[in-house]
């Protein structure tokens, strides 16, 4: 057996077959084995040195310090000024040099390409170079000196050969002491320490790396365990920077998550002092993250500021300084990239190919980690979603589990059973919803067949809707803050429902109707329940509830229950939707269609009878009509019809609402406005006015859609006026029919209708315009009395709002209009008919025009009257 140290572990490893050692063993005397298990022992205590090396944080720092003590003392040695030791970096195609020793004792990390100059020369051809002056050696690179500030003369660089004779470094010595070139006898001296020099850098570059192995496998299962235990997207956020900044030993590292939806990447880092984090975002495809993003490409950058793709601002946000970056991109388990990793400022050197793999993996479980936080926020965000759709519905929404009890009641559902729902007292909600849920959705809703439908949609599936059901519940007040432990706790409140065995009597929150009983076998008029029968917030009530005491609520509701499922259409649950119609609900949704939600608001705070009284208003009628209807629809499918129809009065309906017009009535293809009613509105006229202009817009924008789809456009007609009018609610509280009735419906009517004769879109009459002159551009287009009506009216027809200047020739067109209706007036028909014609030039067909021309020549053959006063009878509507 071998006797020399460190051969006995030599010996062992080539053992490879069963029952080698223990023959060798066999044959040794006691002597022998006792030296044997001596040399074994000595030379695992090495090795587990060796192991706990690999463990140890500071193996770089030791390897660096014998490799800083090799390179002086090589120095010393050949008498040279400065000594430097190049790896060879085979991954990167570099030589680099942990120490570069001088008599500064000045320590710094040089690179260069594997390629460039005279090391570079020396490690890819392993041939050594002597030089006697470097400044007139063709390789020779003058950065070197430039970057350290050093001055070469003598250079003596010779390769390093590791056992496989592939050069591993490169010991470059400048500046031979008397500065005389380096010798022959300096090359041969260096040569007998070169192989030994090989094969301890070949060994601690052997120890470097198994070490980066061993503490990355440790951190790898570390930033594992992390991951899987957070759920939290931010926590997991911090959980992944942190540990894959260790894992690489980098200053800093962001996780960019990508969004989708604004195509940007995301992420929170901290600033230069580190007190806060602040949240970035850039486009996915911007910058070195964007283009990782971009192209599922890694990149591993040594110098930020010299790639293009670098984007600074990130650094000019947070203060802080990159230099070297490692970015990759992050996949979820589909392979779909939802973000990257970014690694910056390596703490020693730059980002390797080694550093790359060990990322690659890392990515791989953080991937799976934030694609587990994503989904787990997708689903808070979509509880928190579905409850406030809940919350917002205005009908009272209850779910219930599989036996009918209630799991979610919102806040109408709430208010329907009589909580409390001032904002001062709004901390009671959460009491009510303590003491509802879990309860049977019938005890607390006593709805006939409430159970029965339930129970039915529970078993079957099937949904259920019950119109015109009875609710009847009440409230319970408490009056004793000392007494009642229920009032202490932050009641005011509690729900009471009639007793199913003593219909006469109430029972809080429902309690058990045995209770009751015990009420009727009690010497006190109100008893407390026992604390053995009754649940812990019940204890101090009476049972049953004084009936002097309660508020009893009586709801009209339309029952609706409909079965909850999962994707498989398996039942899981129940949904009762309780839809309250009592007289309240009933006048605001009759509101809601004739106004905007707020002006209803306005007028259901009048009070329920607010309506059904008749008042006299002064306000102003807006009337339109679709012009040709007949002739337009005679050919179209009912469906088109209605649908035209329909997509007519919305945008129309939109433009009444939007100046805070009453929606009086639909009339076939016509519509009625009020503004002024049921609310006063001190500038009714200017209002409907601009709801008018708003509707010639909406019609333009809506013929332009029709004229695209092929379609032909429809032209309307308006007619505004403004009078005093007798305003209310016609017929009865069931079927609400809110108008208006007067002198001005009548005229805003009948000049809708005078449009055609004048060939315009919109005339106001006289009372309409004189209230809003100021603000209009108008035409006086005659005065008329209109069929049914004695009384004549000046009618003008709407130009425009006066924020808009009209342009000079329509200025010119309305001077000469005006005084041929002047001529016209005062029978003095020739020289109105030179201004008409006039105007007619300027603008050719306008009806107006020409209807004033056909009059005057008529006038001129057969005279008016010396009494007439300028006034059109109107023969038609």
């Amino acid at each position: 057996m071998p006797s020399s140290p460190g051969s006995m572990l030599a010996m062992l490893a080539q053992v490879d077959r069963k029952g080698d050692l223990t023959q060798q063993v066999k044959s040794l005397t006691s002597g022998q084995f006792g030296d044997l298990l001596v040399q074994i022992t000595h030379e695992f205590e090495q090795s587990r040195r060796a192991i706990d090396l690999l463990n140890n944080q500071s193996l770089e720092i030791v390897l660096e310090q014998i490799l800083e003590a090799f390179t002086l003392k090589i120095g010393q040695v050949l008498q040279a000024d400065r000594t430097t030791i190049f790896l060879v970096d085979e991954d990167k195609e570099q030589l680099w040099s942990k120490v570069a020793q001088g008599d500064s004792d000045h320590r710094m990390d040089l690179r260069i390409p594997l390629s460039a100059g005279i090391a570079g020369y020396v490690a890819t051809t392993g041939t050594g170079l002597n030089i006697a002056d470097a400044y007139h050696h063709p390789m020779f690179n003058p950065e070197v000196d430039q970057q350290t500030g050093y001055q070469t003369h003598t250079i003596l660089c010779m390769p390093i050969f590791d056992t496989q004779r592939r050069v591993v470094a490169v010991a470059q010595l400048l500046n031979k002491s008397g500065n005389v070139p380096f010798s022959n006898h300096d090359e041969c001296q260096f040569e007998e320490f070169a192989a030994s020099l090989g094969v301890i850098l070949e060994s601690c570059n052997a120890f470097y790396v198994a070490a980066r192995h061993q503490r990355g496998a440790v951190a790898l299962l570390n930033a594992t365990t992390v991951l899987a235990k957070s759920l939290d997207l931010e926590r997991t956020l911090r959980a992944v920077m942190d540990e894959a900044r260790q894992l690489m030993q980098a200053d800093r590292s962001t996780i960019f998550l990508l969004d989708r939806d604004r195509n940007e990447l995301w992420s929170k880092v901290a600033t230069a002092d580190g007190s806060k984090l602040v949240e970035i975002r850039i486009p996915a495809n911007r910058g070195v993250a964007g283009f990782v993003a971009s192209t599922g490409q890694s990149l591993n950058i040594a110098n930020a500021y010299e790639d293009p793709r670098f984007d600074p601002s990130a650094d000019q946000l947070t203060g802080y300084q990159t230099h070297t970056i490692l970015c990759m991109p992050v996949f979820n388990s589909e392979g779909k990239l939802i973000g990257v990793t970014q690694l910056i400022n390596k703490l020693q050197g730059t980002f390797n190919t080694s550093d790359e793999e060990f990322m690659q993996a890392f990515n791989i479980q953080a991937g799976i980690a934030l694609e587990n936080a994503q989904l787990f926020e997708r689903v808070l965000l979509e509880r928190q979603y579905q409850k406030d759709i809940l919350q917002s519905l205005s009908d009272a929404v209850i779910s219930t589990d599989m036996e009918g009890r209630i799991v979610t009641i919102n806040e109408a559902a709430l208010a329907l059973l009589g909580c409390p729902t001032k904002r001062e007292e709004g901390f009671q909600q959460e009491l009510w919803l303590k003491h509802l849920i879990g309860r049977f959705v019938w005890e607390i809703a006593p709805i006939e067949n409430l159970k029965f439908r339930l129970e039915d949609s529970l078993k079957t599936g099937a949904r259920h809707y019950v119109p015109e059901q009875s609710l009847v519940v009440g409230t319970y007040e408490m009056k004793s803050l000392v007494e009642n432990e229920q009032c202490q706790a932050g009641l005011s409140h509690v729900l009471a429902v009639r007793s199913p065995t003593h219909p006469n009597e109430y029972l809080a929150w429902n309690q058990d109707p045995a209770s009751s009983v015990l009420a009727h076998v009690s010497d006190s008029s109100q008893p407390l329940l026992p604390a053995a029968s009754a649940p812990p917030f019940e204890i101090g009530l009476p049972s049953p509830l004084p009936a002097s005491d309660i508020h009893e609520i009586e709801r009209s509701i339309n029952l609706t229950i409909n079965p909850l499922t999962n994707p498989e259409g398996k039942v899981k649950g129940g949904l009762v939707v309780l839809e309250d119609i009592s007289q309240e609900k009933r006048m605001k949704a009759t509101m809601y269609r004739y106004m905007t939600p707020g002006v209803a608001e306005r007028v259901m705070a009048l009070g329920e009878d607010a309506l059904m009284v008749g008042e006299r208003k002064d306000v102003t009628i807006l009337f339109s009509d679709i012009r040709g209807y007949t002739s337009l629809t005679e050919h179209m499918e009912a469906a088109d019809v209605v649908a035209l129809l329909n997509n007519y009065f919305e945008t129309m309906v939109e433009a009444v609402f939007n100046y805070e017009g009453t929606l009086d009535k639909f009339i076939g293809d016509a519509l009625m406005a009020v503004f002024g009613a049921p609310l006063p509105l001190h500038n009714h006229a200017a209002m409907a006015v601009q709801s008018a202009l708003d509707m010639r817009r909406r019609l333009a924008e809506f013929n332009e859609h029709r004229r695209i789809s092929n379609q032909p456009t429809i032209r309307i007609g308006i007619g505004i006026s403004s009078g005093e009018v007798v305003s209310g609610n016609i017929g009865s509280q069931k079927r609400m029919d809110y108008t208006v009735i007067g002198n001005g419906v009548d005229i805003s009517s009948r000049l809708e209708g005078v449009t055609k004769e004048y060939g315009c879109d919109i005339i106001l009459s006289e009372f309409t315009y004189g209230l809003c002159r100021e603000q209009v551009w108008v035409r006086e287009l005659d005065r008329i009395q209109v069929k049914g009506k004695t009384q004549p009216v000046d009618i003008y027809e709407l130009l425009g709002d006066r924020t808009h200047p009209l342009p000079d020739p329509m200025q010119e067109f309305l001077h000469l209009y005006q005084q041929g209706r002047h001529a016209y007036k005062h029978q003095r028909f020739q020289d109105a008919i030179r201004c008409f014609e006039q105007a007619r030039r300027i603008k050719e067909g306008d009806r107006a025009v020409l209807v004033h021309l056909e009059r005057a020549h008529a006038y001129l053959l057969t005279p008016p009257p010396p009494n007439w006063d300028g006034v059109h009878i109107m023969q038609t509507k």
